[in-house]
């Protein structure tokens, strides 16, 4: 069946209909403009169904339209079909079938952000930043994020095998990766290392993790922790209201959080600490790098700006952006950045990052070998093989040396 313009027409209308009541505010120098290009949509529309060697059904021109237009604003706002839509909300929830790994496009190009800890990604060396040349074989150049992700997830127990190249090193290999369910486990290895200094990893912000962080530092507090190693490395973020509320936790009442800068309504309005009992009075390091991202970013950003904590490790990955995800009467909806993140000083993150206090560069400190007796003692005691583990890590190493430093001048 041929598409007739009238129908076309009609769709372009509703498109624009869709705009003006969805609270489009435009002055008419604008809106004649509007009109303009909606003629040179509808025009183009037309040539399609005239001249493209086989038939497009309204609804395919329409989704590909949407589809290219959020794209080309930036690398984070997309238009999802109704399936995507639903794989969206699963990611929510915490639990999905793939790698392990967190993505974005940067420079064009397929990035990782970072690889969640513990995970197939994880396991198999992916590192943050490294590109995404191909997917079984595909060129990734021009891909989506959604196509991105289809493509990687898949069926626990399934293969697939991914080139990355990594620039550092300049480095193009193919990684053959199992995927399996990814469970995320938001803060773990709360342990004390070394004289009364605490240490708590967040791998990332979702709905729970302002209780489970109470719950770590209630542990941390039983046990006299006299200072604190809060770990961001390689979280790529999650929910800004949780990243707000584990940042709140260590500031006193009032001080400024983030600050976010909205098109829309033209407001910058700044989310404040508000805990009831925050805890205060012992030094912390936190560490991040270039995997730490968002929320992350949110969080060292509020503690350095108000001089609560010292940031060591390695410049953040910069993505200080805002996603709204809008849903639209078919299922489909569009994810849509709105706003920008500023820290406490007004400083952006978007591109820019978070830079360190002290810049530290991650390094592989090689383990004495040990004794047969003592790797059963270990494995009997597997507490001790985390603490160890952490032990042998540069910068968790160098943080426990400036905390140690700070508590003897104190």
């Amino acid at each position: 069946m041929k598409i007739k313009k009238p129908l076309i027409i009609f769709f372009t209308l509703l498109i624009l209909v869709a705009l003006l009541t969805a609270g489009l505010a435009l002055n008419r120098k604008i809106k004649n403009e509007f009109y303009k290009y909606t003629d040179l949509f509808t025009t183009a529309l037309v040539l399609i169904q005239k001249q493209f060697v086989k038939e497009v059904s309204p609804k395919e021109l329409i989704y590909g339209a949407l589809k290219g237009m959020l794209s080309h604003l930036d690398p984070y706002s997309q238009f999802l079909k109704p399936d995507e839509y639903k794989e969206l909300l699963t990611e929510t929830e915490g639990e999905f079938g793939g790698l392990g790994i967190e993505i974005g496009i940067r420079d064009g190009l397929l990035t990782i952000i970072t690889p969640l800890e513990g995970t197939p990604a994880w396991r198999a060396g992916l590192k943050p930043g490294d590109r995404i040349v191909k997917i079984n074989g595909e060129l990734t150049k021009g891909i989506t994020l959604e196509e991105a992700v289809k493509k990687l997830r898949g069926k626990p127990g399934t293969k697939v095998k991914i080139t990355i190249l990594r620039e550092e090193d300049n480095l193009i290999k193919d990684v053959e990766i199992v995927r399996e369910i990814i469970k995320i486990q938001d803060v773990k290895n709360v342990k004390i290392l070394e004289s009364g200094i605490g240490y708590i990893k967040i791998s990332e912000f979702r709905e729970k993790t302002p209780q489970q962080l109470d719950r770590a530092l209630s542990k941390l507090k039983k046990k006299g922790i006299k200072g604190l190693i809060l770990d961001l490395r390689n979280n790529p973020g999650g929910l800004l209201s949780s990243a707000v509320k584990v940042a709140e936790r260590f500031l006193e009442k009032g001080k400024v959080i983030v600050t976010v800068k909205e098109r829309k309504t033209n407001k910058t309005y700044s989310y404040k600490a508000n805990y009831k009992n925050p805890l205060l009075n012992i030094p912390m390091v936190v560490l991040v790098n270039k995997g730490s991202a968002s929320g992350s970013e949110i969080v060292a950003a509020a503690l350095k700006d108000n001089k609560r904590a010292i940031i060591l490790g390695e410049k953040t990955f910069g993505k200080g952006c805002v996603q709204s995800v809008i849903p639209l009467e078919d299922g489909s909806a569009i994810r849509l950045t709105t706003a920008y993140y500023y820290s406490p000083k007004g400083k952006v993150i978007q591109d820019e990052g978070v830079l360190p206090d002290i810049k530290v560069e991650y390094k592989k400190i090689e383990e004495k070998k040990e004794k047969a007796e003592e790797v059963f003692e270990k494995v009997e005691n597997k507490k001790d093989i985390v603490k160890e583990k952490l032990l042998t890590d540069y910068q968790v190493i160098r943080a426990l040396d400036l905390l140690k430093g700070i508590l003897i001048y104190q």
